[in-house]
């Protein structure tokens, strides 16, 4: 006579048949990223509160994570005691960006104009008000803004990138990506200070379909950036040249960087489904 008893449960693999099911959670790690998993593009950045709120972590942990996450350059303050992701998660995320189309099909032009121009070419990004460097091709005798490298920020009001992806935006967009704090920093001589010098600017930058500008971003630095456009015309990135403000005047830039820089963003522009 036959019994009809249910097959035992088959094991994971490194298990014995019946032994109890082996967790390998770390569940302060997995609240951390929790913690990470909550900002996005509508809200770039929180309160530790806001945190609470999202999440359901109790305030202490809350406070205990940031301030590791913070440690760790994964998380950081903004000067209205807010936190955002640092620059740790931003080159995380963008190690894994290089496989991406944006960067991939940029690479071979960007070397091709760094080659043709003997010059610093960058590739950045709009993350919340800040410009992300996605890809770079430093000049090799060049010290100047060597500390930007791939995965760095600098604010979007002063890079001439920043600017030329801000002039795509509607006022109500830009209203709500650049706020007074935005404008915080020592940054070059020429930068501007407030929201009306900047609309002024990303007026004169919509209407010539690029921007170049000497010591705003960096004091000694000047670039020519344009637009990179996707599918339906949007801007999804723009492309620079930057250079020591002392061997270029702004009769140079324009003769001997910009047509280049205007090819090179064309080409990059196509790849992605985009226009010249």
């Amino acid at each position: 006579m036959s019994t009809n008893e249910p097959n035992p449960p088959k094991s994971k693999r490194g298990e014995e048949p019946g032994s109890p099911t082996r967790s390998y959670r770390i569940e302060a790690l997995a609240k951390g990223l929790r913690l990470l998993s909550v900002f996005s593009a509508e809200r770039p950045a929180l309160r530790v509160k806001d945190l609470v709120d999202i999440t359901g972590i109790p305030m202490p942990t809350v406070f205990r994570l940031v301030a590791t996450l913070e440690e760790e350059g994964y998380l950081e303050r903004t000067t209205d005691s807010m936190v955002r992701p640092g620059t740790s998660v931003l080159a995380l995320g963008f190690a894994a960006v290089q496989g991406l189309d944006l960067v991939q099909n940029s690479r071979s032009t960007m070397r091709e104009l760094a080659s043709l121009t003997g010059e610093t070419v960058n590739l950045g990004v709009l993350y919340s008000d800040q410009v992300l460097f996605v890809a770079r091709i430093p000049r090799r005798d060049s010290l100047l803004a060597a500390g930007i490298r791939v995965g760095s920020t600098v604010p979007a009001v002063f890079s001439s990138i920043g600017k030329v992806i801000l002039a795509d935006m509607s006022e109500e967009e830009l209203n709500r990506c650049i706020s007074d704090a935005s404008f915080n920093g020592r940054w070059g001589p020429n930068a501007v200070r407030t929201m009306d010098e900047l609309v002024k600017h990303l007026e004169a930058v919509r209407c010539d379909g690029y921007v170049i500008q000497q010591e705003t971003a960096i004091p000694g630095l000047s670039s020519v950036a344009a637009p990179i456009r996707q599918g339906g015309g949007t801007v999804v990135a723009a492309i620079n040249v930057a250079v020591s403000s002392s061997e270029y005047s702004k009769k140079r830039l324009m003769t001997t960087l910009l047509p280049p820089l205007l090819e090179a963003a064309g080409e990059i522009s196509l790849r992605l489904g985009g226009q010249r």
